[in-house]
């Protein structure tokens, strides 16, 4: 069994990683293998990153025969041992799995069930649409960020150096082999960035100005939008910017803008208790029983839930939950809904910083 060790001296992480646990309690880990089932293939490397005295630093197990399995299985959680946190890419749907399966193989009594896991995949997947992502591969995070490997390997391309190693070991095999899984463990630090997008819908935008501006749609008419500026609870490694049901954000850096458009039209309140209420077809409005009493039986009808409402022209912005009340909608089954821009709105801005941060969860989610 050989055992590799770099210190990733210059390796500087452009994340602020004590957001997921103190860097000491954490060790990043990645394996390879000759397949996907446990029971017919092999284990051959385990590799590690881990942060010692505040430099970064691999360790890597490499099997020179089929049979040193055991040997690097027992090495891996005797190193393991201290750690809290395990930092993983994808590892509950495979690395895990295969390593307690290789465990049972071999009648090795043990287990994650100390760890707390941090899988990097689970939350940064959810961001691949908003993000643009063709998928959520570790390569295509790193070619998003601008990373470059050094490898020219996949790890379905390393099965064959493998077996050819343990026939006939080389240099250029074993540092072949090193070389891809050291590059997977750098490439989880390198990746620790795209967390800032999880960061970004998991914690609170703070609007820091408000305004509404005028603009020309394709048709030459003149509409309004609310523009809001926020400051983001983390500063994004790339711009990035997307849009659903009209409205649009901007991330740079760690101010995001949103356009959201302003609905200049009248809209209908739908009063809730229909049947306390007549509807007057002559004024097209519905008024409480108290009040319409007095109206000519002609003039009036029993309201229903479709026609038990009170109409107001007015601004309005769209909102996808009850965020604000009263809602306003253009008729009774419309699935959009609204709420008045009203002149206190306009005054809050703890209101328009909820606002911003419903929007950007209703862009993030909607694919």
């Amino acid at each position: 069994m050989k055992v590799s060790r770099e210190t990733l001296e210059e390796f500087d992480i452009e994340y602020d990683i004590t957001r997921l646990a103190p860097p000491e309690e954490l060790v990043f880990l990645d394996i390879e293998t000759t397949g996907f089932t446990a029971r017919s293939s092999y284990l051959y490397m385990i590799g590690c990153a881990y942060n010692s005295a505040g430099k970064w630093c691999t360790i890597q197990w490499l099997a020179e025969t089929y049979e040193q399995e055991v040997d690097i299985l027992n090495a891996f959680f005797d190193f393991v041992k201290d750690y809290k946190y395990l930092v993983h890419f994808n590892g509950n749907q495979f690395d895990m799995p295969y390593l307690i399966q290789k465990c049972k193989q071999h009648e090795l009594d043990y287990n994650f069930e100390s760890f707390t896991g941090i899988d990097l995949y689970k939350r940064i997947s959810p961001c691949k649409v908003f993000l643009g992502l063709s998928n959520c591969k570790q390569k295509t995070m790193e070619k998003f960020l601008g990373i470059d490997r050094k490898d020219a390997f996949s790890g379905g391309e390393l099965i064959g150096v493998y077996h050819d190693y343990v026939k006939d070991p080389s240099e250029f095999s074993r540092n072949t082999l090193l070389l891809h899984n050291e590059d997977d463990l750098k490439g989880m630090l390198s990746i620790l960035p795209m967390l800032a997008y999880f960061d970004l819908f998991n914690n609170s935008v703070m609007v820091k100005r408000a305004s509404a501006n005028n603009y020309k749609d394709y048709n030459g008419a003149t509409r309004q939008e609310l523009i809001l500026t926020a400051e983001l609870p983390v500063t994004l490694p790339r711009p990035v910017s997307a849009s659903a049901n009209g409205c649009y954000f901007h991330g740079e850096g760690a101010e995001g803008s949103f356009r959201i458009p302003i609905y200049n039209e009248e809209m209908k309140y739908f009063y809730a208790n229909y049947k306390d209420y007549y509807y007057l077809p002559e004024e097209d409005v519905a008024l409480h029983k108290s009040v319409a009493s007095f109206v000519n039986k002609e003039q009036r009808t029993q309201a229903t839930a479709a026609t038990c409402y009170t109409r107001k022209q007015s601004r309005y912005l769209p909102q996808f939950d009850i965020l604000f009340e009263p809602i306003f909608r253009r008729e009774y089954r419309s699935k959009e809904v609204f709420f008045e821009l009203t002149d206190e709105l306009k005054r809050d801005r703890a209101a328009f910083t909820e606002y911003a941060n419903h929007i950007l969860q209703v862009i993030g989610t909607t694919y």
